[in-house]
């Protein structure tokens, strides 16, 4: 009996420090568990800070204007996210992939799914890009990860809504905002088309979250009467009305710091030979400010921003931007096409798409059903409103290839029938007079360009005929001399008499020699002159005498009477001494 007594005490001791030491262990792995969730959320906070800290590196809070200042911060953090290598199409595929378009906007996922998104489009994004540009894979995800949930989770639940980050990567991917809006616009419309108020207002609450995210909540936060602002009057929105206004200039006031987004990486890289009036650099690069009451005054987007001003230039003056430069060349060549009617006036900003919008899930982010990414993820839970939805029963349904076939058929039977539509939309859609009219309107814009272009050539060529004729105007010819016959016949007259002359004494000391017994004139053909300035009653061919004709003629005509004379120089010289 004592020796089981024994044998039940060993084994209660022995069970009991079995029992300790397994409170140990699992107290142990508690602790380790905490200290590397500590890490992680310590790495997290040290990888967000590192990306404000760059941000506030770059010294964005010294641009005056609200507008610039967010819209720079949100482009840095695009960058620096390399979310602008990824296009807008690619982001909507990769929500299909991901199965996120068969969810609830409201549907919530975790921190760890949500990074499993962002590497499948990263890696994705690697795949597309060349071997020399690719970018680091897990820096990129950590650094959009860390400030997405800084922006959208600031609670620290560790959940995201779908909405919430949809709207997030639609907004801040790269991509046309025409392709974005429409993008935007199939989360918040219905099964006709329409938009929904409350779906937009959402929208609203979620977008505008980035600028507070970058400390630009005062300038740009969410406020109760953001919709009204942006459609005060419309009741029924449909996607053009929807672009119209938020791509109109200005835009609504609470999402100004858009479109100056997307207008910020198209001018990263223009170049303006022209000199800033206030810092004086040669050369400008991105923006271009030009005052309208000041003449001549430009300033580059770094002066500007900041307010920097001189001369008789003022912070108030009205400012137009440039983000291009044009030589005066062709600023004067698209005013003459501009006043000839060669240039559209009032282009639209973006094209006018059907107001019968097809339905929410039949539109561009909702075409075609998900596939599956891994094996694993059939089992995935998702939670909507605290009710787990499982994704298995989407993914496999077995209608699906059915689906997709009659998706494909569709879809091609609608471009086949666009194609057709084309051919002959002039004649169905314009009336008979509308045809007439605009075909008598070409057809005199023709004529008009014909009739400048045979102006334009007799001109050139009028302009070179003068130019052959005044170079061989100006090349002196024997031929030429022979044109003048009555000076000829003069010259002939003369020489006889000039034979008959005796020749006269040499002049003495006491004489002084006769100014007009110098050497006589050498009597040649005059210069030519241009052929169109004829003497007139001398024929077509004439020449017109210039003063030195005239002295030469003058001097002739006196030389000619002393020899008539034929009185000697000197004896008048004689009588002129006594």
């Amino acid at each position: 009996m004592k020796q089981e007594t024994h044998w039940i005490w060993y084994s209660i001791c022995i069970i009991s420090i079995v029992l300790h030491c397994s409170d140990s262990n699992n107290e142990r792995m508690r602790t380790d568990r905490m200290i590397e969730e500590r890490s992680k959320q310590g790495k997290a906070m040290v990888e967000r800070r590192q990306l404000f800290m760059e941000m506030r590196g770059q010294n964005f809070d010294v641009i005056r204007l609200s507008t610039y200042r967010t819209a720079c911060k949100l482009r840095f953090v695009q960058k620096r996210c390399n979310l602008h290598l990824v296009d807008v199409w690619n982001m909507i595929e990769a929500f299909r992939d991901s199965g996120l378009n068969t969810l609830d906007h409201n549907a919530e996922i975790n921190v760890s799914r949500l990074e499993t998104i962002l590497s499948s489009i990263y890696y994705q994004l690697n795949k597309r890009l060349p071997t020399v540009h690719q970018i680091n894979v897990e820096q990129s995800i950590s650094l959009l990860l860390n400030f997405m949930v800084a922006t959208y989770d600031s609670e620290g639940h560790g959940k995201l809504s779908i909405f919430s980050m949809k709207s997030m990567l639609a907004t801040m991917c790269g991509g046309k905002i025409v392709d974005k809006l429409r993008c935007i616009f199939s989360q918040i419309s219905d099964s006709n088309g329409v938009m929904a108020f409350a779906k937009f207002d959402q929208f609203l609450r979620e977008v505008l979250k980035l600028p507070t995210a970058v400390f630009e909540g005062p300038s740009f936060g969410y406020t109760e009467h953001a919709v009204r602002t942006c459609f005060p009057q419309q009741k029924k929105i449909l996607l053009n009305t929807f672009l119209d206004i938020l791509m109109a200039d200005p835009p609504p006031q609470c999402l100004v710091w858009l479109p100056l987004m997307h207008r910020l990486a198209n001018v990263e890289n223009a170049f303006h030979p022209v000199e800033c009036s206030y810092c004086r650099s040669e050369s400008m690069v991105g923006f271009r400010y030009r005052c309208q009451q000041c003449h001549g005054y430009q300033l580059c987007q770094s002066c500007f921003w900041r307010g920097h001003a001189n001369g008789p230039h003022s912070n108030q003056h009205q400012m137009k931007e440039h983000s291009s430069w044009k030589s005066p060349a062709k600023k004067l060549s698209h005013a003459i096409s501009k006043s000839l009617g060669c240039v559209p006036i009032g282009e639209l900003p973006h094209p006018v798409f059907p107001e019968q919008l097809e339905k929410p899930q039949d539109s561009v982010p909702h075409t075609v059903q998900p596939k599956p990414v891994a094996n694993n993820m059939n089992n995935t839970m998702f939670m909507s409103s605290g009710v787990p939805t499982p994704t298995q029963s989407v993914l496999e349904s077995p209608s699906r290839l059915e689906e997709e076939h009659r998706l494909i058929a569709r879809y091609a039977a609608r471009l086949a029938a666009e194609a057709d539509n084309s051919t002959v939309s002039c004649s169905t859609q314009c009336p008979p007079t509308d045809l007439s009219f605009n075909l008598d309107a070409n057809k005199q814009q023709r004529q008009l360009i014909a009739e400048l272009e045979n102006k334009n050539r007799e001109i050139l060529q009028e302009i070179q005929r003068l130019r052959l004729e005044h170079e061989q105007a100006s090349q002196p010819t024997p031929e030429k001399a022979q044109q003048n016959p009555t000076l000829l016949a003069e010259l002939r007259l003369l020489r006889p008499r000039q034979e008959a002359q005796p020749t006269p004494p040499p002049a003495t000391g006491q004489s002084a020699p006769c100014p007009c017994r110098s050497a006589p004139p050498q009597l040649g053909p005059p210069p030519p002159t241009h052929p169109r300035t004829a003497w007139p009653g001398w024929g077509a061919t004439c020449w017109r005498p210039s003063l030195r004709v005239y002295l030469e003629i003058f001097v002739m005509i006196c030389w000619s009477l002393q020899i008539q004379s034929q009185t000697p120089c000197h004896h008048l010289s004689k009588n002129s001494t006594q």
